[in-house]
């Protein structure tokens, strides 16, 4: 299979659904993006890599974020880590308050905003600076060591972000977070604000295609048990509220972010990575989800 001439038709395909969908503006740093811009990006496990479009053009990986800061939380916390969050589609948005008061503060699943801070605050209690070694750890996994948080769309979040401190206290008030909130808060604000591009974004989540070993490095960053957990918890809460639509259409774990930015696996094989910054209405890419729809649907290549 010619999978660059196939990722070359694929972009052709979807460039029609420019404007079927529109830029992430409750961030107003995100909202100044140029929303016709379309990259995919595959790295192979057996090391050869491909792309088209605009693939090297860094974009805020936003919620992308939140399942490599599960993963690197998961490494070290284990088991634990699954008293204070939950498993499940929350089915919800993913900035919703709905669920914590009767769940006693704790969050559905790790990829609702929820969830990602009280990962975070698992891994500062780990680590000290949370955003400091998931960074470092991007960089070599990528094998980008410029890779940064751009600390304008940090100020933006942290401007914007009351409702995310609102979580953050509400579960503070259950004892379900341990640390400072603004410490949390600005961590988690900073995750979401680094920058990488989908050929960086594609070969930095090859470790979850390799059943937790990093192909890059050789590193096992998880167990094959807490690789198949985190491929599991993206495909059936990866995607917000769309978990089941990205199921039905692409058939892979996904892990998607409001800067347009989507991160698919094949276990066994490759990881994906397209980007493309206009959203539907549940916050997900509108080309990213054409593209990987056509991708597995042309190649045959889903866990299904």
């Amino acid at each position: 299979m010619n999978l660059q001439a196939l990722i070359e038709d694929i972009r052709q395909q979807t460039l029609p659904f420019y404007d079927h969908g529109q830029v992430a503006d409750y961030i107003p740093a995100l909202a100044s993006v140029p929303p016709h811009q379309f990259g995919m990006a595959i790295s192979t496990l057996d090391g050869r890599h491909y792309a088209c479009g605009d693939a090297e053009q860094p974009f805020s990986i936003q919620s992308i974020s939140k399942a490599f800061m599960l993963a690197l939380t998961l490494q070290v916390d284990g088991e634990a880590l699954w008293q204070h969050v939950g498993k499940e589609p929350s089915g919800n948005p993913f900035n919703s308050l709905v669920q914590l008061e009767y769940e006693h503060g704790i969050p559905r699943n790790p990829f609702i905003n929820a969830g990602a801070l009280v990962v975070t605050d698992r891994a500062i209690r780990h680590f000290g600076d949370a955003h400091r070694q998931l960074l470092d750890w991007l960089r070599e996994e990528s094998g980008a060591p410029g890779l940064a948080a751009n600390e304008r769309i940090a100020a933006s979040e942290r401007e914007h972000g009351d409702r995310n401190a609102a979580l953050a206290h509400f579960m503070k008030s259950y004892g379900n977070l341990r640390h400072p909130v603004e410490q949390v808060l600005e961590q988690y604000f900073h995750n979401c604000s680094i920058e990488m591009s989908c050929r960086q974004l594609a070969r930095a989540g090859l470790f979850l295609a390799n059943h937790g070993v990093s192909p890059v490095t050789t590193r096992q960053y998880l167990s094959r048990s807490q690789a198949k957990q985190v491929n599991a918890v993206m495909l059936t809460c990866g995607t917000y509220d769309a978990a089941g639509e990205f199921a039905y259409r692409v058939g892979l774990p996904v892990k998607s972010g409001v800067g347009g930015g989507l991160l698919a696996v094949i276990p066994g094989k490759m990881s994906i990575a397209v980007w493309s910054p206009q959203l539907d209405s549940r916050g997900n890419s509108v080309l990213g989800l054409e593209a990987l729809d056509r991708f597995t649907t042309r190649t045959g290549l889903s866990i299904f």
